[in-house]
């Protein structure tokens, strides 16, 4: 995982996202355990109370399980509600790139040609 101090998104909002899209993607499975606050905030060489935050987050959006003594695990059960969530941020950047496209005078084919070529190029 890598945090980047100065993007304009708070780090521990990075953490939360970093983890949700792992569990998300696969690469973090149901029940399995995150790394102890400390060991993180070591490894990313961030602030005890940052990582706490950002667990507390993934805790609050039912990504993770606390258990006491023992640490936070993926909480596969509410994966649904976590896939719901992530397809509608998607849907909101959609409409926002769809209207900023209409704003710049983008035809409907020159938005899906743009569309396109992010994905080749990002995937």
């Amino acid at each position: 995982m890598k945090v980047i101090q100065d993007s304009g998104v708070p780090i521990y909002r990075q953490i939360a996202d970093s983890f949700k899209e792992d569990i998300l993607s696969g690469k973090l499975a149901q029940g399995e355990c995150l790394p102890s606050i400390r060991a993180l905030a070591q490894e990313l060489d961030i602030s005890v109370i940052t990582t706490i935050k950002a667990y507390k987050t993934l805790q609050e959006e039912g990504a993770i399980t606390a258990v006491c003594g023992k640490g936070f695990f993926v909480n596969g059960q509410n994966l649904e509600k976590l896939r719901k969530q992530h397809v509608c941020k998607v849907e909101a950047l959609l409409l926002e790139v769809v209207r900023l496209a209409k704003q710049a005078g983008f035809t409907n084919q020159e938005l899906v040609e743009k569309l396109k070529l992010t994905i080749k190029r990002e995937w």
